[in-house]
């Protein structure tokens, strides 16, 4: 079995669609011309981020999380996230619903919170297995500083272009209060079948800002205006990022949460596990989600062209995501139901009037 960083290629003649590609360090020199390209990303389709510098981070991080995994499932267990709606720790394979058709997912994943790596020694959400504490100091918390640097600074930039007084969108990101921000290692299972399927239905992110670090193809985006799902290439050295719910909210819906998808990667790449490493910038957990039209004149004019209270679903970052998470749960499963609990209920942002040929 190859190393994480010894897959084969990304197959020649798979329809892909390119994300723009911005550079960090620029946008660090404030270079105008790759700010206004990260605005066109921020509100089309995500983009593609080089010249991060946390590329060793990443390496290890992979390690730790191919450490991590391959303990036996009784240990992995004793970490298990639960049925609440609590979203850090380990989630084992099959205990989600992927579809109002019952498919159960196929992948395990780690959830790192945050809050827990800056606070290390001391535990602030929960505890890890132990070979996460034995990298929380050399691996874990490095990654989640620099990513929260690199989420917090492209936030900037884009709390300025939407015309919001300096700052508005740094108060709801504060990395010393309590948040759903979390370091997530995944593993997926070779895929031997000759059938189609989906590793992770169309769905939106939870919360700001993902940073994606991927080493096989897998992830596809629906271009706007088409119907049909392409792959998204991974680029060595490049982070996929994408906007989620709270700042399309925030936003009114000019900063665009992007429907997207994980398929089985293409062709040979498919017979081998596949990995990815996302670091999710959320908001403090006490922070209201709404449309800030009252601090912006662009945000105001975009809600007023959308339906009423699209944009102010009344409720907490912290209760957004564990909505989400809790509806995800085969426990809180039902076909048909009209409660809380529902398949659709863990819906975000998504518009099915605008793709309406997308079963979500």
């Amino acid at each position: 079995m190859p190393g994480l960083t010894t897959f084969p290629p990304f197959p020649e003649g798979i329809p892909t669609h390119p994300l723009l590609i911005v550079d960090y360090q620029l946008l660090r020199a404030g270079n105008e011309e790759e700010i206004d390209k990260l605005w066109k990303a921020a509100t089309a389709l995500g983009f593609c981020l080089k010249n991060h510098g946390v590329d060793d981070e990443v390496d290890e991080m992979f390690d730790m999380g191919r450490e991590t995994l391959a303990l036996p499932l009784e240990e992995k267990m004793k970490y298990e996230q639960g049925d609440q709606g609590f979203s850090f720790g380990y989630k084992a394979a099959g205990v989600q619903f992927m579809d109002d058709n019952g498919t159960r997912d196929v992948t395990e994943f780690l959830n790192i919170s945050k809050d827990d790596a800056l606070s290390w020694p001391t535990p602030f959400h929960r505890t890890y297995p132990s070979t996460v504490d034995a990298h929380m100091e050399s691996t874990i918390k490095p990654f989640v500083q620099k990513s929260l640097t690199i989420n917090h600074f492209l936030i900037d930039i884009l709390n300025d272009k939407i015309g919001l007084p300096k700052g508005t969108l740094a108060a709801f990101h504060k990395a010393e209060e309590a948040s759903g921000c979390t370091a997530r290692c995944i593993r997926t299972p070779p895929h031997l079948e000759q059938s189609e399927k989906n590793f992770l239905n169309p769905h939106t992110d939870f919360g700001s800002l993902s940073f994606l670090h991927n080493r096989l193809g897998g992830l596809q985006v629906l271009p706007p205006g088409s119907d049909k799902w392409l792959y998204v290439k991974p680029l060595p050295g490049h982070a996929i990022c994408n906007i989620g719910d709270s700042l399309n909210i925030f936003s009114g819906g000019i900063l665009r949460s992007n429907i997207h998808r994980v398929v089985p990667p293409p062709k040979e790449q498919a017979q081998y596990e596949r990995w990815s490493l996302v670091y999710f910038t959320r908001p403090n957990d006490d922070a209201v989600l709404r449309a800030l039209s009252d601090q912006s004149a662009n945000i105001a004019e975009a809600v007023s062209k959308a339906p009423p209270e699209k944009y102010n679903p009344g409720v907490t970052a912290k209760e957004w995501l564990a909505r989400r998470v809790k509806a995800q749960r085969v426990t809180n499963y039902k076909l048909r139901p009209q409660g809380p609990e529902s398949w659709k209920d863990r819906r975000g942002t998504e518009d099915i009037a605008i793709v309406p040929h997308i079963k979500i």
